[in-house]
């Protein structure tokens, strides 16, 4: 019997995949968590078959908890699902272990494959993201920019992008003020710009949002 964990803070999201994932597995034991923090609780009490995080949750994001799930349980598959376009975000959650990565324009095709992928130890890539990885193995210094940005600077680099406050930022990813404003000041230095509009004018001609 298959045990799945599900984490999305949209329950619109959980139900389209409980149904999804029933329709191919009736038998299925499914369980849902809507935070990261509560999805790395679980999953480390609980063995599961396959968890299916989404990215962009409430507190910590997808990205911090699908690392620290590895770090506890090497060998269980992550599937990480994001609206995010997979250059964003594809290649920086494979690194961090994940077994796949859905968009969820998408997912109601790619699910059903991509669980059964994964629950045999290989590792769920579409044909865009492949080609992805590949390019990946070039030297650094083909590296955009933005692409030489830790985990953390980059999501911090995408909400000022998208116009948060250094507040809101603090607060949607459970650090400090003063912390996140040294973020900026990293992700500032690395990408040469000096201000938030600069930020969004990069973000906005590379795709970024």
């Amino acid at each position: 019997m298959i045990r799945i964990l599900i984490a999305d803070d949209h329950a619109i999201v959980r139900k389209g995949l409980r149904h999804l994932l029933l329709e191919e597995y009736p038998s299925a034991v499914i369980e849902e968590v809507t935070d990261a923090e509560s999805l790395v609780l679980k999953s480390i009490a609980t063995e599961w078959d396959v968890v299916i995080c989404d990215l962009s949750m409430p507190g910590r994001s997808g990205l911090d908890a699908l690392i620290q799930i590895k770090q506890a349980s090497p060998k269980l598959p992550v599937l990480i699902m994001s609206m995010h376009p997979e250059e964003q975000y594809a290649l920086r959650t494979f690194r961090a272990g994940a077994s796949g990565y859905l968009n969820k324009e998408s997912i109601h095709k790619d699910l059903i494959n991509a669980v059964q992928t994964v629950m045999i130890g290989k590792k769920f890539i579409t044909p865009s993201i492949a080609e992805k990885l590949a390019n990946a193995l070039n030297n650094d210094s083909n590296k955009m920019l933005h692409e030489r940005l830790s985990d953390r600077e980059f999501e911090v680099f995408r909400l000022l992008a998208e116009g948060k406050q250094v507040s809101e930022i603090a607060d949607k990813l459970s650090l400090s003020v003063t912390t996140v404003s040294t973020y900026r000041s990293r992700l500032m230095e690395k990408l040469n710009m000096k201000s938030n509009s600069d930020l969004t004018r990069y973000a906005l001609e590379n795709g970024i949002i």
